[in-house]
């Protein structure tokens, strides 16, 4: 609490006058709806089972924009998509934004997390450049995607260059026990709505554009909180992440095209905490530990050649390679690689027909203790408005 006071303290005496100087009264109001959606087919293969070929997708995500005055706005995102039978509704976010002045923005309510950039800037599918998402974002992910709290964000320039950066403070992760559920007994839960102890967790992001151009831009991210719930015997169990990210874009005359490179790396690190299993033919649960550090990465490389003439300009191909790790001795234990190659036209600049293939090698995750190989084929149109 005292922490959450100093920071409250610190923001009021450094923004306070000029935010209370402001006229609150609206300017002209403006008010619009962007978003994107996707469909396609899928065909899945693990090991020498049946193949799984569904359509898939039928995914609309729309994006709510409000501009109340010059210095205030508001957004928010829904997500409705098809999955096992039935309508899913997602709230991925909704938040206030100020704009203090032209170096510093500040936002509160859920967000999605500078956190590396996968989850804030490429994740939609018509940004993603393939049809599934690298290993370790998403479900069962090791990085969080999105958060409830407060943040300050914001550009400023640096020599030639320029930098960005976030600040924010969030109700944090939730520590999985073993009473929550065995199988993942140890992993985190990022989506908190409500805080189960009295810590928040703080996290941001340093982005560095060294060239003028800014045709590269180096990251580092970084999110720290406890995570157990309070009262319990995980009270004092904390989450340590951090994250490396990488950006390069640029038209290059000399291959008549776009080159375009994405990496990221994270770690996530999870004090140590006794979990509890009941074996076979036993009356009294078993103590367990292990060391809970898991990592992940994803390197993508695209090429478009958009100097050349006719349809070719518009045709992108595209590779992924990723990584996940899991802790060994977990429930959830997992070693898993996969590689992806894809080619994209572009119909226009915000709608793609993307073709993938994939191959997954994955030794463990959850209910499996062999070793699995997955084979995908995809075919999926993305389109944002």
């Amino acid at each position: 609490m005292r922490t959450i006071a100093a920071a409250g303290l610190l923001f009021l005496l450094f923004f306070g006058p000029d935010i209370f100087a402001q006229d609150f009264k609206p300017s002209k109001t403006q008010f619009m709806i962007r978003g994107y959606g996707h469909s396609g087919l899928n065909y899945e293969k693990v090991n020498d089972e049946d193949p799984d070929v569904s359509y898939v997708g039928a995914t609309f995500a729309p994006m709510f924009l409000f501009k109340h005055s010059d210095r205030l706005l508001f957004e928010a995102e829904l997500e409705f998509e098809l999955e096992d039978g039935e309508v899913k509704v997602g709230f991925e976010y909704a938040n206030f934004n100020y704009v203090l002045n032209k170096y510093i923005t500040a936002r509160a309510g859920k967000f999605l997390l500078p956190f590396g950039t996968f989850m804030e800037r490429l994740h939609p599918a018509w940004i993603n450049r393939l049809s599934t998402l690298p290993l370790g974002f998403g479900h069962d992910g090791v990085a969080p995607s999105s958060g409830i709290g407060v943040e300050l964000r914001g550009s400023a320039p640096i020599g030639s260059g320029k930098i960005n950066y976030s600040l924010y403070m969030i109700n944090g992760p939730v520590l999985v026990t073993s009473a929550m559920d065995p199988e993942e007994a140890g992993m985190l839960r990022f989506e908190n709505f409500e805080d189960n102890n009295g810590n928040k967790a703080v996290g941001g992001r340093l982005g560095v554009l060294p060239l003028s151009n800014s045709s590269v831009e180096l990251g580092v991210s970084f999110y720290n909180g406890l995570a157990g719930n309070t009262g319990s015997q995980y009270e004092n169990v904390a989450a340590s992440l951090y994250a490396l990210d990488f950006s390069y874009v640029k038209q290059i005359s000399a291959i008549k095209g776009i080159l375009d490179i994405k990496a990221q790396y994270t770690q996530s690190n999870v004090s140590d905490a006794n979990y509890y299993e009941m074996a076979p033919g036993d009356t009294i649960p078993v103590s367990y530990t292990f060391a809970n550090t898991s990592n992940a990465y994803f390197a993508q490389l695209s090429y478009r050649p958009s100097m050349a003439s006719g349809f070719i300009k518009n045709v992108e191909i595209v590779g992924r390679y990723s990584t996940l790790a899991t802790p060994e001795g977990a429930e959830w234990e997992q070693e898993a690689s996969q590689f992806a190659i894809g080619v994209n036209y572009w119909l226009s600049w915000r709608s793609v027909l993307k073709f993938s293939y994939q191959i997954t090698e994955s030794v463990g995750g959850h209910g499996n203790t062999g070793a699995n190989t997955t084979k995908g084929m995809f075919a999926h149109w993305a389109l944002g408005f």
